[in-house]
């Protein structure tokens, strides 16, 4: 299907106020809108890393470096409480992707990770007190990202950005990104990751063609097909949000996000500082949505 290019104004006009620095707009692989605010450059995409993760994770699976059903207590045998809960002998590495690992709150949030007392942070998520069954209940909590990319890391012996570069990065045409590290040199896999929009939306327009780049399929498709599904309640699947119309998202605090709308064979990319997130997520829904599907 021929579309013609997106009308950007009223989406434009909509969001700027609350802070929209650009957007760009494909289907399939034509850009069919584009806008900045100012010359682009990496900003800090928050929490979007999270999903750059758990593909770091996909491919540590096709390489049989981990297994999503291993107990918590093997993988990190060496960094245990001298007290494990029952809750905690349960969690598994999947319980890592979907926000129901069983802690009571968010944890190594941007503004308490400076003021860590501890510099072992993998020895310090898990003594977190695990008060849920693993699965039974949703807690947007940075730990369970933190603590998979740890485990890829220590299989692949190098850090993500190290990790991914062969393997998706070079293919994306992101060179050498920085990438927040905890303070023993992990990288911190729930956030930090610096990045451009165009880099951010071609990480997209990646997710659309289901882990495939020119041709070259690097990521199982099946694995994206997990990690963009729902999977209890809340609308999460794997390091994915889960949104309207059958969408799924990277997404970053300040509505730094990647909008995958697969129906449409359509990407939504955005960055921004915005501090109504829910206003400027509406604001695609309503305003460019309606471009895209027609």
């Amino acid at each position: 299907m021929k579309h013609s290019l997106i009308q950007l104004d009223s989406f434009i006009n909509a969001t700027r106020p609350l802070g929209l620095l650009g957007v760009k707009i494909n289907i399939g692989k034509t850009l069919v809108g584009e806008w900045y605010l100012e010359e682009e450059h990496r900003r800090n995409v928050y929490s979007a890393a999270k999903s750059f993760t758990v593909c770091a994770v996909g491919f540590a699976l096709q390489e049989n470096l981990l297994s999503l059903d291993e107990k918590l207590t093997d993988a990190f045998a060496e960094d245990l409480p001298s007290t494990i809960s029952e809750n905690l002998s349960c969690a598994t590495v999947k319980d890592l992707l979907t926000m129901h690992l069983g802690q009571e709150r968010s944890y190594l949030r941007d503004a308490e990770r400076p003021l860590l007392e501890s510099d072992n942070w993998v020895r310090l998520s898990l003594r977190f007190p695990f008060l849920y069954s693993p699965g039974s209940k949703f807690v947007y909590n940075n730990v369970g990202p933190y603590l998979a990319g740890v485990l890829v890391q220590r299989r692949a012996k190098c850090n993500l950005v190290e990790y991914l570069t062969p393997r998706l990065f070079t293919y994306l045409g992101i060179k050498n990104p920085t990438w927040e590290t905890d303070p023993l040199g992990n990288t911190f896999g729930s956030a930090g990751l610096m990045l451009t929009l165009s880099e951010l939306h071609r990480f997209g327009l990646f997710c659309l063609q289901q882990g495939k780049w020119n041709g070259n399929q690097l990521l199982d498709s099946d694995w994206i097909n997990e990690c963009s599904r729902q999977h209890y309640d809340a609308p999460y699947g794997y390091c994915f949000w889960c949104g309207k119309h059958h969408s799924f998202r990277a997404d970053g605090k300040y509505s730094q996000l990647s909008i995958i709308f697969p129906d449409e064979q359509a990407v939504v990319t955005t960055f921004a500082e915005c501090r109504d997130g829910d206003r400027f997520l509406n604001a695609v829904y309503e305003l460019l949505y309606p471009q895209i599907s027609r």
